[in-house]
């Protein structure tokens, strides 16, 4: 036999087989090898599968609606085509598109051409230009368009008199106003701009600087870089607050993605990771406010999600992560497994096959699709309602999916991908079944998943950050401009605001700066949401 790679491969013998047991051990040994390779060729397609979606292809997972479930598949897609087909084209008449009622109008009225052989009560000539009678209002028609009013900078410039008593000569003068950053000429309104474009639009500084070079501001990259600090400064009492209630509720989500960090006179980057853990009880129907608190570490090691929840007692939801396990083993955490991982494998499985409706990978999407049909009917209802219809209705399929992961597992190759998939589910079984039997557990980790897409967006434009302290001030504002999306608050209108009042506010009440305290949310709560 010869080395190909990782695989032995049969020679061919240089006398044929005498005998017919030589001729089934070399039969035996192919087919051996045919498997082998066929299980290689099938894990490297998958592989490039993958590397080219993460590259050029549709992040989305989503199922396509013709996909029957397994039981009443045909109803199913009736009920789904049904509903396509009443949804209102984009061209329908019926449909509202004036613009918000919230934007300021600028009334112009446009008066049609009349003569000067009368006027009205306001000097303007109202004579018709046909017979020279009046001109009398009898209706009008009226139109809006949406304009837009460049953003600018201005100058306040701060006068404080000096006033002197012409009795006794006293001197009295207005104490200075306190300035986000002491003796700095940024104002709050400049700095949560510079902040939130950043953070929240994914501009780095030097385009920013490019921006308000335009208006014939000079703003040196550095300049806005050194603003950014400062107010990270000035906001991680606030932030630390922030990360208190995060971990003051029963249930978080928690989550870390790679970002890459400067290694300063090395002329290269190392991998940072920001973490996040989100409060986010909508779900079950809470009014409490949801919040996301970010940390910054220089690495993945266990020892750093340990150490952020070291006095956390409570439900982690999260992904695989060999480091949550002690945290698990301590006893104080109880660990719920995110179904969306679990599908994950699946789904690349089910691109691989080329979407074969027959396919294993096929019939374990639409085993998983019907239970999130059934979280989807009983979203924003109390713990106990939801513990109930789960158990009612999501147990039997969780019970019979086992047994069926258990029986394929026996029929499939042990290094093959499917077995890999089998394995990822059954080996967390019990803490991806954990939510059928608690109420107040979701399915899966979404919701911290989707707190970290603006930090994947960012990392896309602005490539690296420029040192760990510099991934530590991105966590703090990540984490308030986060919240305040999810809370339906403007980012930008909320740190103008904090940072108009931090300097003079007292410590012992930090708590009243949170965004659900010092802001009302406005009329665009849900794009807020959803945009979160």
């Amino acid at each position: 036999m010869r080395e190909f790679g990782t695989v032995r491969t049969v020679s061919t013998p240089q006398q044929p087989p005498q005998t017919i047991d030589e001729l089934l051990r070399i039969i035996e040994a192919r087919d051996s090898e045919v498997a082998l390779l066929k299980l290689m060729v099938d894990k490297l397609k998958l592989q490039l599968l993958r590397r080219v979606r993460s590259e050029f292809g549709s992040s989305s997972e989503q199922w396509s609606a013709q996909m029957p479930l397994i039981d009443g598949g045909e109803a199913a897609m009736a009920t789904r085509f049904k509903a396509a087909s009443t949804q209102a084209p984009a061209n329908d008449a019926q449909i509202d598109r004036s613009l918000p009622a919230h934007l300021p109008r600028d009334v112009r009225e446009h008066l049609p051409e009349a003569s000067h052989t009368h006027q009205d009560g306001h000097g303007q000539p109202c004579g018709c230009t046909a017979c020279g009678a009046r001109l009398r209002r009898i209706g009008q028609d009226g139109s809006e368009q949406l304009e837009y009013v460049p953003a600018h900078c201005r100058v306040i410039r701060h006068v404080r008199p000096k006033l002197a008593c012409v009795a006794c000569h006293a001197i009295f003068q207005a104490s200075a106003p306190s300035r986000p950053i002491a003796r700095g000429l940024a104002g709050a309104g400049l700095l949560a701009h510079v902040l939130v474009s950043k953070f929240c639009d994914h501009l780095p500084l030097y385009r920013q600087s490019g921006i308000y070079a335009r208006s014939g501001v000079d703003l040196d990259r550095s300049t806005l870089a050194g603003w950014g600090e400062q107010a990270g400064q000035l906001l991680d009492p606030l932030v630390a607050a922030l990360g208190r209630y995060t971990l003051a509720a029963a249930k978080i989500h928690a989550d870390d993605t790679p970002v890459p960090v400067l290694q300063p006179g090395r002329g290269k980057t190392k991998t940072g990771r920001l973490w996040v853990y989100v409060r986010d009880d909508r779900p079950i129907g809470s009014s409490e406010p949801a919040a996301a608190w970010y940390q910054y570490t220089p690495d993945r090691k266990g020892e750093h999600p340990q150490r952020h929840l070291k006095n956390y007692h409570g439900i982690l939801q999260a992904d695989a992560y060999g480091g949550w396990g002690k945290l698990y083993a301590s006893g104080q955490i109880t660990e719920a497994a995110c179904w969306a991982h679990a599908r994950r494998p699946w789904w690349d499985l089910y691109l691989s096959s080329g979407k074969d409706e027959t396919s294993i990978a096929a019939q374990a999407l639409r085993r998983i699709a019907e239970l999130y049909a059934i979280e989807h009917d009983i979203r924003g209802q109390p713990p106990d309602v939801r513990q109930a219809q789960r158990q009612a209705r999501a147990g039997p399929l969780l019970q019979d999916m086992h047994t069926w992961l258990s029986h394929l597992l026996g029929r499939v190759s042990a290094k093959s991908e499917l077995a890999q998939a089998i394995g990822y589910s059954l080996t967390r079984w019990q803490a991806l079944t954990r939510y059928c039997h608690d109420g107040r557990i979701e399915m899966d980790n979404n919701a911290a998943e989707r707190a970290l897409r603006g930090v994947a967006l960012g990392r896309g434009n602005y490539l690296f950050m420029g040192s760990d302290a510099g991934g530590e001030r991105a966590a703090a504002i990540y984490s308030l401009v986060q919240t305040a999306k999810l809370n339906g608050v403007d980012p930008e209108a909320y740190l103008r605001e904090v940072l108009g009042r931090i300097a003079d506010h007292p410590i012992n009440r930090i708590d009243e700066l949170l965004p659900w305290n010092l802001m009302v949310p406005d009329s665009q709560a849900p794009q807020q949401r959803r945009a979160a």
